[in-house]
């Protein structure tokens, strides 16, 4: 998903997966229900992102078929030109022009890249369901879905005047987003950070040191470097 993301926000003008007839795969893992699941997942994200769904698509294609691989190239090449070049012809009003249009659209997809792991987490259950009938795909993921998850974002932050530095949410961490040492407040890096809330859970209660920001509340900067070690006051001799 995040190359497919990628490829629209570097301006491809459309992206085209091709693989193998559904029950006609050669790995146990049947890839190709999953990469059909995913498509789909995909296309409404591209559609909350202001792009024409129609410029991604999934086509079975074995080996041996060349002359099909042919006829399905020239006709999403001509799907494509009939769009225009992505930023021109879109949905939700924003893939409309050259100009902002397509700053906006490229920080959309951008924020949409970042929250990938997020998605996955979210949607897992839903990524693992395999359908036999493939036009039932179409209906999995609903637009009003899409846009109750992405407006449902929470993001994690360390309070400084609470955190402790005893490294527990760090080594939790599923993708080693929080820095720190002991001895030093710690800070979730907000570019790994998958919004898993793995540090929210492994923070002991009397710490309670990790603090949950509901969509659209701003993430405080990080406290400068030299602000953050912890000061242990010494026991008291009796």
């Amino acid at each position: 998903m995040a190359f497919v993301l990628r490829a629209f926000q570097k301006g491809a003008d459309g992206v085209i997966i091709g693989g193998c007839w559904l029950g006609e795969c050669h790995y146990v893992t049947e890839g190709n229900y999953y990469a059909l699941n995913m498509m789909h997942l995909c296309r409404k994200l591209l559609e909350h992102s202001g792009v024409d769904p129609e410029r991604l698509r999934i086509e079975w294609i074995s080996a041996s078929e060349g002359v099909r691989f042919a006829e399905v190239m020239n006709d999403f090449t001509a799907r494509l030109r009939e769009l225009g070049p992505i930023g021109n012809g879109g949905v939700a009003g924003i893939e409309t022009d050259k100009g902002s249009g397509e700053s906006e659209l490229q920080s959309k997809l951008e924020e949409v890249q970042k929250l990938i792991p997020y998605i996955k987490l979210e949607k897992a259950e839903k990524l693992a369901t395999r359908l036999e009938n493939e036009e039932e795909y179409d209906q999995l993921y609903t637009n009003e879905e899409i846009d109750e998850l992405l407006s449902e974002v929470v993001s994690y932050y360390v309070d400084p005047d609470k955190c402790q530095a005893c490294m527990i949410c760090l080594r939790k961490c599923p993708v080693h987003g929080i820095e720190g040492a002991k001895g030093l407040i710690h800070v979730i890096d907000q570019e790994l950070c998958i919004r898993c809330g793995t540090c929210f859970e492994a923070c002991p209660e009397k710490f309670d040191a990790i603090s949950v920001l509901t969509a659209g509340q701003p993430v405080p900067p990080p406290i400068p470097e030299e602000e953050r070690v912890v000061v242990r006051k010494g026991k008291v001799a009796g």
